[in-house]
Formats: structure tokens, sequence, C-alpha cells
């Protein structure tokens, strides 16, 4: 990401300028060949993503504050790694960045191959860990939008493949999936602040109160995004295909 200490500013914008020209005189040999323009365009954003890089992942203009705020310098490895990543994850949405994803579920203990909340085994063990890592700095990156007023125009979706099964595995320790009862939640610009949707059956085995289902949830992510689930279509096998298929609902009860 950074520019070799043997070129100078100067070199490195000759360069830049360079490949620009050939590029166009390439493209000029083939004209109206939109793959080769789409090409060359996606390549030329990707320098300039590159280039502005090290200016967005720099922490050092961040507060003493805000760092403890998320905990940056608290708690495992893998914790102040994933604090730094809800700091960058803000970082892009203030530059404009439409969506930006995050991710967790590292497994600080290592040598037992889990690699996410998938807990088949030892679920007290793994879940804590999990959720120690976790807690802190989602809700201090959630806060921190909040106060910085970019909650007004920002969905915030925690969202999840499956649950774990109300059950004991045979070995006493973990919990299998649970594809039909899980929780996702939403914030920010768009829904209802302090409301739930849904509920499981008694023992958390099925959704038993309004019942969702994957397409209901993406049509109204897709609906808050300024998007028509139903317009919406991308070619794929011969196909005009839809992302919610021939499916979904938006949810109007929890939108604000």
């Amino acid at each position: 990401m950074r520019r070799p200490e043997r070129l100078n500013s100067d070199a490195d914008h000759q360069a830049v300028e360079l490949l620009q020209r050939l590029n166009a005189q390439h493209l000029e040999k083939y004209p109206g060949d939109a793959n080769l323009a789409g090409r060359i365009a996606s390549y030329e954003l990707a320098g300039r993503m590159q280039t502005s890089v090290p200016k967005v992942m720099d922490l050092l203009g961040e507060t003493e504050s805000t760092l403890k705020s998320y905990g940056v310098d608290q708690g495992s490895e893998l914790r102040r790694e994933y604090a730094k990543n809800c700091i960058l994850a803000r970082r892009p949405i203030e530059k404009g960045v439409c969506v930006v994803q995050l991710f967790n579920g590292s497994d600080p203990s290592g040598g037992n191959g889990i690699t996410n909340w998938d807990s088949h085994s030892d679920i007290l063990k793994t879940h804590a860990m999990q959720a120690e890592i976790m807690d802190q700095p989602t809700a201090a990156l959630i806060a921190d939008m909040k106060q910085r007023g970019l909650l007004e125009h920002t969905l915030v979706v925690w969202a999840t493949e499956f649950g774990r099964m109300p059950f004991l595995q045979a070995n006493g320790t973990g919990r299998d999936h649970n594809p039909d009862a899980f929780t996702c939640f939403l914030a920010g610009a768009g829904v209802k602040k302090g409301f739930s949707y849904g509920e499981s059956d008694e023992f958390g085995f099925k959704a038993a109160i309004d019942k969702l289902s994957v397409y209901d949830f993406n049509a109204t992510l897709l609906h808050l995004m300024g998007l028509d689930h139903e317009r919406l279509t991308f070619y794929h096998n011969g196909l005009e295909r839809r992302l919610t298929n021939v499916h979904g609902q938006v949810i109007q009860t929890v939108l604000g």
C-alpha cells in the first residue's frame, strides 16, 4: 500500500500517467468493447482505493477516549484486533463508502480448529470467548456512530446464517446448527428503536410467532437501501435472477 522508498512522488505519478496513456491507446483499438473499458475502470478504481487506504487506516487521529471506549488496548490480542477493526469500519463510512462488512469469529485459543461461533463442543467456553471479543467494540461502534450522526443515514446489520440448537449434542458440551430459530438485529437508519419482532417456541427450537424467512430479511435490507427486491436482478446461467428468488416480503412492522 505504501510507495517504495526508492521512488519519489513524481516518479510514482509519472508511472501512473504512463499506464493511463497505454490503457487509452489500447482501448482506442477496440472501440465499443465494454468489457475492456470496464476492466480498465475497475483497475483505476482499485488503484485510487489503494492510495487512500493508508490514510483511512491510520488510527493516530483518534482520541484517547475513543480508543478506550472501543477497548483497543484491552483483553486478548484478537479482541484488540477486532476493536481496531470496528474503528476502521467507521472510518470508510465517514468517507462516503456505501457498504462496509465487518467480521467477528476467530478462535483465540487455537488448537481446536474452531474459527467462528460454530460450537459443536464446549459451547460455554467458546461462546463466552467470542462474546468477550465482540461485546464492547461492537457496542462502542454503534454508540460512536450515533454520536457522530452517522446512524441517521447508515443501517447497521448484525446477522448470522444459523443459531444453535436448544439441546446438547452427543458429546454433551456443544450444540448443533439450528436454521429454524436465530436472532439478527438492525440499528440506525430506517428501523424502529428498542423493538423486537418474532418469537421462537418455548424451547427455542423453531420460530413460532411472526415467523420470517431469509428472503423477507433480505427484501427488507434492500428496501432500506432504496432498492426494490422484485426489480433488482442479475444475469446468471442464462436467467435474470433475483436475490430473493421468487420469495420475500418487506417487513413493514420493523420500519421506523
